[in-house]
């Protein structure tokens, strides 16, 4: 058994909100320590479980934070948890410590329900720290290209588990 396989998998959250047409939100990431190309630098909100935090609470939480959006309701919740190993360069990054192997996620939809303006991802409430230098609204079926490659497996099963909801 190797070192990694040893490692669990944080336990994290990702939300797909999506608009009155179908399109899903995506930022661009902004300062990461662990540079991938432009066009695999876009994703949904995403992010760990506070201590004690059910995973519906953590997702409304890490929305807030990352976009500013509080006009979303809950439209469904993938069945299972999806997970994704780190690739080495990202497993022994400092930023993560070796402490996880990789990821656990519980995906939930929202529908967006606000105005575009409410959107604000360069300056983030509560102090919370800036996570995307750009957002555009996009078609689910795009977004498995969009992500870095370690990723995608689990994007496909986002977009697979979500797709009554989203546009063509």
């Amino acid at each position: 058994m190797t070192q990694d396989a040893a490692l669990p998998y944080r336990p994290c959250v990702g939300i797909m909100l999506i608009n009155r047409d179908g399109l899903v939100w995506t930022g661009k990431r902004f300062g990461d320590k662990t540079p991938v190309p432009d066009e695999f630098a876009w994703q949904m909100p995403q992010g760990g479980l506070d201590e004690g935090e059910n995973p519906l609470e953590a997702a409304k939480r890490e929305l807030f934070e990352e976009t500013s959006v509080t006009s979303a309701s809950l439209i469904a919740e993938a069945p299972e948890w999806f997970n994704y190993d780190f690739p080495p360069e990202v497993l022994f990054n400092s930023k993560r410590g070796n402490k996880f192997k990789g990821q656990t996620q519980k995906w939930f939809a929202f529908r967006f329900e606000g105005d575009d303006s409410e959107i604000n991802i360069l300056t983030p409430p509560h102090g919370h720290m800036q996570e995307f230098s750009e957002w555009r609204w996009e078609k689910a079926a795009n977004l498995p290209s969009l992500i870095v490659p370690f990723k995608r497996d689990v994007y496909r099963q986002v977009v697979e588990a979500f797709s009554t909801f989203t546009a063509d």
